[in-house]
C-alpha cells in the first residue's frame, strides 16, 4: 500500500513540472492557435540563461528566475511580433515552419555559446531535502515546490483573465481576432502581450529545469513533446486542463517506472495514446470551431 501511494505521490509531483512546462504552450495555442516548435528550447534557453545570470551574479538558482524570466518574455514579445505574426494567418504551416527554423538557430547557438556538455544549476540544500509523510513515506521539497509555482502560476493566469482589461483582450482576441481588430484593439500587439506571458512561464520552467536535473542544448525537444502531451490530455486551450494533463502524465510515467525502469516514458506515450483514442478533445476542452 505505501509503494502505491509513493508512486502515486511521486507521479503528481512530477505532473506539476510537466504542467509547468505546458503553460506557456497552452496559452499561445489558447489565444492565437499557434503550437510554438521551439517551445522546448525556449524552456532550455531560461535554464542557460539562468546559468549566466548565476555566473555573472552570484545567488540562489530560484532568484536568477526573477532576472531570467523578464529576459525570457521580451524575448518571446520580440520574437512574436517581430517573426511569428508575420506568418500568423488561415494556413497553419507557416508559423510551424518557422518556429522549427528558431527551435534550429537557438539549438546551435546554445551549442556555440555553451558547448554540448551537461550542466546543472546548483540549488543547494534544496534539490536534496525531503518531507516526511510518516514513518515510510517522504517527498521531496523541491518537487513539491514547483507543484505549488504551477498552480501559483495558473492562478494568476486565470485571475488576470477575469479580472483585468488585458485579460478581457486576450480572451476577445482568442475568440474572434477580426472582430477585436475592429473594435480598436491591435491583434497583433495582443499576441506579442500573449507570447511575453507564455515565454515569462517558460523562463520559470527552464529555472525549474536546470535545478532538477542536468541539462545540455540539445534537451528541448523531449521538454516540447512533454509540454504537448500534457496540453492534448488536459484540452486545448484550457489552463487548468493543461494541469490535469501534466498530473495525468506524470503518473502514468511514475507507474511506469515503478514496473520497470525502462517502462516510465513509454507509460507517458501510452497514456497520451489512450486520452487520443477514448477523448480526442482532451479531458477539459475549452476551444471550439471557428
Amino acid at each position: 500500500m505505501i509503494n502505491v501511494l509513493d508512486t502515486l505521490l511521486q507521479g503528481l509531483l512530477l505532473g506539476g513540472l510537466y504542467a509547468l512546462f505546458a503553460t506557456g504552450l497552452s496559452l499561445a495555442f489558447g489565444i492565437m492557435r499557434f503550437v510554438n516548435i521551439a517551445h522546448g528550447d525556449f524552456i532550455v534557453l531560461g535554464a542557460f540563461a539562468a546559468l549566466a545570470v548565476v555566473g555573472l551574479l552570484p545567488m540562489h538558482p530560484l532568484l536568477a528566475a526573477l532576472v531570467v524570466m523578464p529576459l525570457l518574455a521580451l524575448a518571446g514579445y520580440l520574437a512574436q511580433r517581430l517573426v511569428y505574426n508575420r506568418t500568423l494567418g488561415r494556413d497553419i504551416m507557416p508559423p510551424l515552419l518557422v518556429s522549427f527554423g528558431l527551435s534550429v538557430m537557438l539549438q546551435n547557438g546554445l551549442l556555440e555559446l555553451f558547448s554540448g556538455d551537461s550542466r546543472r544549476l546548483d540549488a543547494g540544500d534544496l534539490a536534496s531535502a525531503s518531507l516526511a509523510l510518516g514513518s515510510e513515506l517522504a517527498v521531496g521539497v523541491f518537487p513539491l515546490l514547483t507543484l505549488a509555482l504551477a498552480v501559483t502560476v495558473l492562478l494568476a493566469l486565470q485571475w488576470m483573465f477575469s479580472h483585468t482589461a488585458l485579460g478581457r483582450a486576450l480572451r476577445a482576441t482568442s475568440d474572434d481576432a477580426e472582430i477585436v481588430q475592429l473594435m480598436g484593439i491591435d491583434s497583433r500587439r495582443i499576441y506579442g502581450v500573449a507570447m511575453a506571458l507564455a515565454s515569462a512561464t517558460v523562463g520559470l520552467a527552464g529555472v525549474i529545469l536546470g535545478i532538477g536535473k542536468a541539462f545540455d542544448p540539445m534537451l528541448g525537444p523531449p521538454q516540447l513533446l512533454y509540454a504537448f502531451e500534457a496540453v492534448i490530455i488536459g484540452g486545448l486551450g484550457s489552463l487548468w486542463g493543461t494541469l490535469a494533463g501534466g498530473l495525468v502524465l506524470g503518473v502514468a510515467q511514475a507507474i511506469g517506472f515503478r514496473l520497470d525502469p525502462g517502462w516510465g516514458i513509454l507509460a507517458g506515450h501510452l497514456a497520451f495514446a489512450a486520452v487520443l483514442l477514448l477523448r480526442p478533445q482532451g479531458l477539459f476542452p475549452k476551444t471550439r470551431d471557428r
